[in-house]
């Protein structure tokens, strides 16, 4: 009593990538709202979720936050923004975790809004972001690694994040320059253009309209 979960979705069910997916709602009361913030806490730390990243370490957070503990709670709209300190470790499945000790990481700086940011990242996505041109001007900075990855094909075009095709740029066959659009994704619902990251021949362009792609998949290759 006092628990409740309504689930949309069981095990083999497949999540798109083009919106925010609601995979379930805990429901939780209690006679006081002291008594339904432990029960809540208690509930979130049973919560266990495969296979995808979800908000339930947020929330498992924000349950036990002072600013949302205290009475009246101090929560605002740019709560998040401007006071939560996020500690919250970046989701990785068990096989991306150990392959992530295996290659190491890099640090690649970005600029959000007008500000600098260290962002860092498994290397080989690292590699991929910086040859799509997502961190154009960057200067990737190599940490401490055991040894190196399984660095991409450099004629290779990879996806750097899981979204839908809403436009390809380019036919198979073609010659393309440093620079030039390929495809444009969507995902969490802001488009990202993807550039040829050298020039050459588009080939095996595997790319649709309409088409999901996930993180780390060929888009094409450009040879010269």
């Amino acid at each position: 009593p006092g628990v409740r979960l309504d689930a949309g979705v069981e095990t083999g069910s497949v999540i798109g990538p083009a919106w925010d997916s609601l995979l379930a709602k805990l429901i939780v009361t209690g006679a006081t709202r002291e008594q339904a913030l432990q029960r809540a806490a208690r509930a979130l730390a049973e919560f266990q979720v495969e296979g995808m990243a979800t908000a339930i370490p947020f929330h498992r957070a924000v349950v036990t936050d002072p600013a949302f503990t205290a009475d009246p709670f101090t929560i605002h709209t740019r709560w998040i923004e401007t006071e939560f300190v996020n500690e919250i470790k970046p989701f990785a499945a068990p096989a991306e975790a150990d392959a992530e000790d295996e290659a190491g990481r890099e640090t690649v700086v970005v600029e959000v809004g007008g500000k600098r940011l260290e962002v860092s990242l498994p290397s080989s996505l690292g590699m991929s972001l910086a040859r799509t041109g997502l961190a154009a001007g960057a200067k990737p900075k190599r940490r401490a690694a055991k040894k190196a990855g399984s660095a991409a094909s450099g004629d290779s075009l990879a996806s750097p994040m899981q979204g839908t095709i809403v436009k390809v740029a380019v036919e198979e066959g073609q010659e393309v320059k440093e620079g030039d659009l390929v495809v444009v994704l969507e995902a969490m619902k802001m488009e990202q253009p993807l550039n040829a990251h050298r020039s050459g021949t588009v080939k095996g362009l595997t790319a649709e309209v309409g088409g999901s792609v996930s993180s780390g998949a060929l888009i094409c290759e450009i040879k010269d």
